[in-house]
């Protein structure tokens, strides 16, 4: 009874007749209250004694480990406009299936024989580029062969040369011995002239002389002339081989300027023929490009450009496309004060949006949905929400992740750390400490 009045009615129940009213009253309720505290705090004792794992908890999305594995766009190479399309959206499709076909729209490749005309152009530019080099060979052997002529025409005027030589030698061998015996009929004749007059000699004696005097004097003037022919020819076959010597180099020089004119017109030539080369290559790659194909087995999302007859523009988004063979990866972030404390290959329990799962962060080991990973890469600068990515891949020695996992799918991480006492962890969220920093023992690799 409560007795909030000085009217009393206890006298006037029959407790008789209410078995609940008397076993109330008959209990002993502070020896129970004593009995409660008692074991609340003895459970509260056993509760905060127990292990309590760290972790850093963090909201993820669904990626892939590999870029080439990711969600991609498929581009138009070149400028052209949507003729067909093999494939609708969801579609699957193996790599180098066709995706869509394209026309060109650039008058500069309208010509549906462009290949062959440009082929033919390069063939004429090569047999140009044949004929100079034919007309350099030609060249060459004019250069030899005048190199040929010029050694046996300075070979014929150096013998001639010697022989003047020889000759002049000789006249001037005459020259003295015509002056010599000038000088001794000179000297017989004084001899005869002084003899005549002291009656010793005949006038004819005398006359004889001067005859003689005259005719020696004859010979002198004549191997004198001889001498300085021959000198004069001698000097004229060294001009001559001179003027020889002058001509060759201007006839040489002549064909060597012809020759490197050809030269520089075959380099043109060839010059034009790697363009053409390039061109023609670039005309057949191009045409490679009307059809867009599949990079990669996988599935097609989302058609970008709809409708037949559209244009595109260089390198613009045609389809959205998904790979079907990738490694899935979730990407985390975490709070700059608790990377220290994140390292590779740390073990990471996760749960994705669509899985159910009933999670105990301080007792991973009891909670029940969740996925094993491990820390894959750790960025090195951070991001622009002002923490840190973080990729986790796949635990192999746990369960594998369902299949049903698509890129872009949200995901709940906790990053396991030390393991504490549930007091101490207590204790730690009260005056804000970060978990304890730790390093991982390394496993020999």
């Amino acid at each position: 009874m409560l007795n909030i009045t000085s009217n009393s009615i206890s006298d006037k129940i029959d407790r008789n007749k209410y078995s609940s009213l008397r076993d109330v009253e008959a209990k002993n309720t502070k020896r129970l209250t004593i009995r409660l505290i008692k074991w609340s705090v003895f459970i509260l004792f056993i509760v905060v004694l127990l292990p309590w794992t760290q972790n850093i908890r963090s909201n993820g999305t669904l990626t892939t480990l590999k870029p080439n594995q990711r969600p991609q766009d498929i581009h138009s190479v070149i400028a052209g406009r949507i003729e067909s399309w093999k494939i609708q959206e969801g579609d699957f499709v193996q790599k180098g299936d066709t995706i869509v076909v394209i026309s060109e729209i650039k008058d500069a490749y309208f010509d549906g024989d462009l290949l062959d005309r440009t082929e033919d152009q390069l063939k004429l530019k090569r047999q140009a580029a044949e004929s100079y080099g034919k007309k350099i060979s030609a060249q060459d052997e004019q250069l030899a062969s005048l190199i040929q002529q010029r050694n046996l025409k300075l070979e014929q005027l150096d013998v001639k040369i010697i022989q003047t030589k020889l000759k002049v030698q000789n006249d001037s061998i005459d020259f003295v011995a015509a002056t010599l015996d000038k000088e001794i009929a000179d000297y017989q004749l004084e001899r005869m002239d002084s003899l005549y007059r002291l009656g010793y000699k005949s006038l004819t004696d005398l006359e004889k002389a001067r005859i003689k005097s005259q005719q020696a004097n004859a010979k002198k003037v004549a191997a004198k002339n001889y001498w300085l022919e021959n000198k004069n020819e001698l000097i004229s076959l060294r001009i001559e081989k001179g003027n020889t010597n002058s001509k060759f180099q201007n006839d040489y020089a002549k064909i060597a300027s012809d020759k490197f004119s050809t030269e520089t017109d075959k380099y043109d030539t060839e010059s034009n023929i790697s363009k053409m080369e390039n061109q023609f290559r670039n005309y057949e790659v191009r045409q490679g490009f009307y059809v867009i194909t599949a990079p990669q087995t996988g599935y097609v999302t989302k058609i970008l450009v709809q409708g037949i007859g559209e244009t595109v523009k260089e390198g613009q988004s045609i389809v959205s496309f998904m790979p079907a063979n990738v490694e899935l990866a979730v990407e985390i972030y975490v709070e700059p004060i608790d990377l220290p404390i994140v390292h590779k290959g740390q073990h990471v329990r996760l749960q994705f949006d669509g899985w159910p799962a009933i999670v105990f962060s301080g007792w991973p080991g009891a909670s029940y949905g969740t996925y094993g990973g491990e820390v894959y890469a750790i960025d090195q600068f951070i991001s622009p929400n002002g923490k840190y990515r973080v990729l986790v891949r796949p635990d192999i020695s746990e369960y594998k992740w369902p299949k049903a996992l698509r890129v872009g799918g949200g995901s709940k991480a906790m990053l396991l750390l030390d393991n504490v006492p549930i007091w101490y962890e207590i204790w730690r969220k009260i005056n804000g400490f970060p978990p304890n920093f730790y390093t991982p023992k390394s496993n020999g690799k």
